[in-house]
């Protein structure tokens, strides 16, 4: 097995071991509920925000300078390295919106966002992890400082889901959420890990796309229903969106955003509560295998999390969704 081969293998294996020890590497950066995610101060609101009440605006992405990562000779770069010896499933480099500023915790919340690709978050942070994995020099991770800073790399912004299926009468067992494991067979980050579902980079797939809650909407057919991949639906009339938006028994809001230290994935948490018919009508075919893993259903609780190996976005998530409530 050849050097890179062996520490990408190291990487996969042991992701959870080394995001935790990749937090003390930042000891000045606010972490979020006592996990291993990293934070700003305008990042975690002092209340929950409707989703519907965040403005999202585009601009112009500037050019972010950065030296190449160390660790996949002959390859020009991270991504060419992973496509050749080590591709998931499904990997293309397709355009995606890249996070450019992001304030939360004041009035007029909003996100900033430019034109950026998938592989931007490959070529930087998943090279910027096999680097720590590989326990020599770090030229990108150096270079790219406080990965909060978003002046200094290119970010592209995943919604992490917390789903909650809400049961105000108590006549199920109580709150229930849903749980991935996401197989590192299939996917190219995070794979071996738990994580709420669904979870997506932030993309388009045709016109109109640029709204956060359609992008959950094609994330949930996809993940939680097992659909295949949609191509810019025709919101008004597709079933599933039409059933989702603006469903009284449906809330959606934002609960903060952070940065995996290790792997520098950036995600906007979002907690989506569900009340049990709702859920039942809506979710009642879903799937317990999907393209990225399995997902479960589990208690509402601290325990239902305790010793996973989970992504510090869905630990952080739930974290956050437990202290705030299911309160409507």
């Amino acid at each position: 097995m050849n050097d890179w081969a062996r520490v990408r293998a190291h990487l996969r294996a042991h992701r959870y071991d080394l995001a935790v020890r990749a937090a003390g590497e930042f000891p000045d950066v606010p972490k979020v509920a006592g996990t291993p995610l990293l934070t700003a101060p305008a990042w975690v609101p002092p209340a929950p925000i409707p989703l519907s009440a965040l403005t999202i605006v585009m601009a112009d992405a500037p050019p972010v300078d950065l030296p190449p990562a160390s660790g996949h000779p002959g390859f020009p770069s991270y991504s060419a390295a992973m496509a050749a010896l080590d591709a998931p499933t499904v990997f293309e480099n397709r355009p995606t919106w890249r996070l450019l500023d992001a304030s939360l915790a004041g009035r007029g919340p909003r996100l900033v966002f430019g034109d950026g690709t998938y592989f931007d978050s490959i070529d930087t942070g998943e090279a910027a992890a096999h680097e720590y994995a590989a326990g020599g020099p770090t030229p990108l991770r150096d270079a790219v400082g406080d990965p909060t800073d978003l002046a200094r790399r290119p970010a592209n912004m995943a919604i992490s889901a917390l789903t909650i299926r809400r049961d105000a009468a108590h006549d199920t067992g109580g709150d229930t959420f849903l749980l991935h494991w996401r197989d590192p067979a299939k996917v190219g980050h995070a794979g071996g890990l738990y994580q709420v579902v669904p979870v997506g980079v932030f993309q388009s797939s045709g016109p109109d796309d640029f709204d956060l809650w359609r992008f959950l909407l094609r994330e949930y057919a996809e993940e939680v229903l097992g659909e295949p991949e949609v191509a810019a639906p025709d919101y008004a009339t597709w079933p599933f969106a039409v059933a989702m938006t603006g469903n009284p028994g449906i809330a959606a809001h934002v609960l903060g955003l952070g940065v995996d230290p290790l792997t520098f994935a950036t995600d906007l948490l979002v907690r989506v509560v569900v009340d049990a018919p709702v859920f039942d009508e809506v979710f009642g075919a879903r799937v317990a295998v999907n393209d990225e893993g399995s997902v479960t259903a589990r208690p509402f609780t601290a325990e239902a999390i305790a010793d996973l190996p989970m992504q510090a976005a869905g630990a952080a998530l739930v974290r956050l969704a437990l202290a705030a409530g299911t309160g409507r």
